[in-house]
């Protein structure tokens, strides 16, 4: 059975009334609501064809019908019409993020904030591993004699720092003359070459300094790197779910809750979708593959450095999602992130 143009449209038209009703659309609805020009009896008929092909379910006898995950996909890939935002939504969304942001973390946490207050969802958001980030600076700041602030900062405006213990026979000018040629030799090294031993000899030699002297420094700066590696996870907007109907049942609000709780599950969840040519991906219902969230549909993108991907936003919510609105708005922050980035690695 072909899916021809009437069927498309009465289709179309269910699933926009579902979206926004969340009640199930009978044929009388469609008929009165949208001008097809077809009687109730023949939307009637091409509903029960709808539903014998998957793309429909009724879930009570007398029911309307509702849209099944397959409906959901046809949409999501053939009907929809994604609606350009209005210039008020972009005011809102341009005045949110404008506010000084002075690294990477920062501007994707607010990123999340934004749109989850937008699209009234919960949003997620995850730096992934850093392995392949370059070390842009270090600095050693002499603090009082036996400590100093080890700092570094990688290109992807990542700063961390670390207080260390040094020799206390150490003067302030000999730590910052340690800073130079720290600065010198590890500039442009990526935290996977820092992490490995080879390395480690190559930069002790290389400062001619005793090692109970430079050692408890580099120390400080593999500690940090290993700090850098572990992906950040940022969750907002997290009760959203408990205004949908279909998650008003406690044990099925409390088993979406539980998985949200889960930082290492998200971050996997948001990583494996990473590499998708800078698409929008939307995953809806058994797509998914975690049993909690099969009554969700997630959608992720990815912002880039250049045309390196260095992290991924979703927003996950019922599989009755305002997709269009998700789409676009995800669409204008993930350009909005990739311009901010910019802006803060001092290159726009």
């Amino acid at each position: 059975m072909l899916l021809d143009d009437r069927k498309l449209r009465i289709l179309q038209a269910i699933i926009d009334d579902y979206i926004s009703s969340a009640e199930p659309v009978g044929s009388r609805t469609i008929a009165k609501k949208h001008e097809l020009g077809l009687s109730s009896a023949t939307i009637r008929n091409e509903m029960a064809d709808l539903e014998e092909m998957g793309f429909l379910e009724q879930p009570h006898t007398s029911a309307g019908r509702v849209p099944s995950d397959k409906g959901y996909r046809l949409y999501v890939d053939k009907l929809m019409q994604i609606n350009e935002l209005s210039q008020s939504d972009i005011d809102n969304i341009k005045n949110a993020m404008d506010i000084r942001i002075n690294e990477l973390s920062q501007l994707i946490r607010n990123a999340s904030v934004v749109m989850s207050k937008f699209t009234k969802y919960t949003t997620m958001a995850v730096t992934p591993h850093s392995k392949k980030s370059a070390l842009k600076a270090v600095q050693v700041v002499p603090i009082e004699p036996g400590k100093a602030l080890v700092i570094i900062v990688t290109d992807t405006s990542v700063v961390r720092n670390n207080l260390v213990r040094v020799n206390e026979q150490i003067t302030p000018d000999s730590l910052i003359q340690i800073s130079n040629l720290l600065n010198e030799k590890l500039r442009g090294y990526t935290l996977e070459m820092l992490a490995s031993s080879d390395v480690k000899s190559e930069i002790e030699s290389f400062i001619s300094l005793p090692h109970n002297i430079i050692r408890p420094i580099l120390e400080g700066i593999e500690d940090l790197i290993k700090t850098i590696d572990q992906p950040e996870v940022y969750l907002e907007g997290t009760t959203n779910i408990l205004n949908f109907p279909e998650f008003r049942e406690v044990e099925k609000a409390k088993e979406f809750l539980n998985i949200l709780d889960e930082k290492k599950f998200l971050s996997e969840l948001l990583v494996n979708t990473l590499y998708n040519n800078n698409d929008i991906v939307i995953q809806i219902g058994n797509e998914n593959n975690i049993e909690g969230i099969k009554e969700c549909s997630l959608v992720t993108a990815s912002y880039s450095i250049g045309n390196r991907i260095i992290g991924t936003i979703g927003i996950i919510g019922p599989t009755r999602m305002e997709y269009s609105k998700v789409v676009s708005s995800m669409n204008y922050i993930r350009n909005k992130i990739n311009q901010e980035i910019i802006k803060l690695l001092g290159d726009g």
